[in-house]
Formats: C-alpha cells, structure tokens, sequence
C-alpha cells in the first residue's frame, strides 16, 4: 500500500502531502502518516509546507471509519484533535497551501497552522459538521474560537456556513489567495519569509501568544474523550 502522505525536504524546508483517494479522506492511517512527517521535519530542523492535491486540501474524517459506530469515530476525531494540537504548538513555522477543497476537518488544520494560502477558483471551505448532523465537538469549537474573525464564528460553527476562498480569507479560515498554478511557489516564498525570522524566538513567541488557547484545547480533547468513555 502506497503512503497517503509524502515528505520531500529541499533547502531546509519540507513539503508534506497528503494524497488519500478522491476526497483526501482523513483515516487513522493518515494521521499516522502526517505525524510521522512531522517528526522527520523537527528532526531535519525544517519549515513546513503542508498541502494536498489540486482541487482538494481535504474533505475531512474518512467517512467509512466515522460510520462504524460512535467510539470509533470519536476515537478519529481524538487523533484529529492531538494533531490539531500538535499543529497549533509546532516548534516550526507551518504553512497551509490549501490545493482546493478543504472541509470539516481539512478546514480545522487551516485553523492550526501559521499561515494559510488558498487557490482562487470554486472551491468550498467550511466546517459542515452541523449540516451533516454532528453536534461540534468542545475542541472543534475552540480551534474555531481561537482563528476565525469573531464575526464568523458563530456563521461558521453553529450554522455551518461554507464559503469560497476569498470569503474564507474574510472568514479567517485563509490568509491569502492565488492561483492555483502559484500555490507552491507562493508557499515557498512565504517559507522563505519564515527563514528570515529567528525560529528560536518564533517558536517561544508561538508558545507564549498560545499558552491560554493550548491548554484550553488540552481540556477540551480530554471532556470530547471522557463523553464517550474513552479515557483520556
């Protein structure tokens, strides 16, 4: 079975792509796959550059393992959550070059992550738990909090508002647009931004600005596992 994951490091920055069948379905497989990139990035000391492929960034929770029965999929979303974290306290800069599409929990690693460039054109970005019948889960609804424009907060969790790239970028869920031909140039040069800063400094900075929010969003994966029985 291929990875649905690849990592390829050039000139100290690396780029992860997930790669996952038609919808860039998020399975325990994957997370399994994007931690293991995230691992090989702190070892290399790398920028990250975090994408998926044209047309799709990512459709959310693989819905086959979602459907098995609800420890199952909570058990997804706890991983899904840990990577959130993860994302959100990365001692790197990471870059989203969201590819196309990018919903649920596509969306919600927009929110986890440093800067976001989307690709202009009809794509559709949002969090569709609601619209889909799933009541928002606590660490869901502060990853939102925490990076949406307060005023699309409550469009975006409560109603599940979805929107096009530039109204994402209103949103919060985006910081920028171009075309999709752009979108990995445009990455690297804001990787090349990054470099420029001091990691050191940016990474303590990231941390500090974050404390609050992070263990909030410790809480939250905790109470989101305990409502299912499924210990922390």
């Amino acid at each position: 079975m291929t990875d649905p994951v690849s990592y390829e490091l050039i000139d100290g920055v690396a780029t992860i792509t997930i790669n996952n069948g038609k919808a860039n379905a998020l399975s325990h497989d994957v997370f399994e796959s994007l931690n293991a990139a995230l691992d090989k990035a702190e070892q290399d000391k790398a920028i990250v550059i975090l994408t998926g492929q044209p047309g799709m960034f990512s459709g959310g929770y693989d819905l086959k393992e979602m459907q098995k029965g609800p420890k199952e999929a909570m058990a997804l979303v706890k991983v899904g959550s840990s990577l959130a974290r993860r994302l959100s306290a990365f001692p790197l800069p990471v870059i989203g070059a969201c590819s196309g599409h990018a919903i649920a929990k596509g969306a919600f690693i927009l929110l986890s992550v440093d800067y976001r460039i989307g690709v202009q054109g009809s794509f559709k970005l949002g969090l569709n738990e609601v619209a889909i019948g799933m009541t928002m889960h606590h660490a869901g609804i502060e990853i939102a909090r925490h990076r949406l424009a307060p005023s699309y907060f409550y469009r975006s969790v409560v109603n599940a508002e979805i929107f096009n790239p530039e109204g994402a970028v209103s949103a919060g869920f985006l910081d920028e647009t171009v075309a999709p031909e752009q979108l990995l140039d445009r990455a690297r040069a804001v990787a090349s931004q990054f470099g420029q800063l001091n990691l050191r400094a940016h990474k303590q900075t990231k941390l500090k600005a974050k404390a609050e929010y992070l263990a909030l969003l410790d809480r939250c994966i905790e109470q989101d596992a305990e409502q299912l029985g499924l210990g922390g």
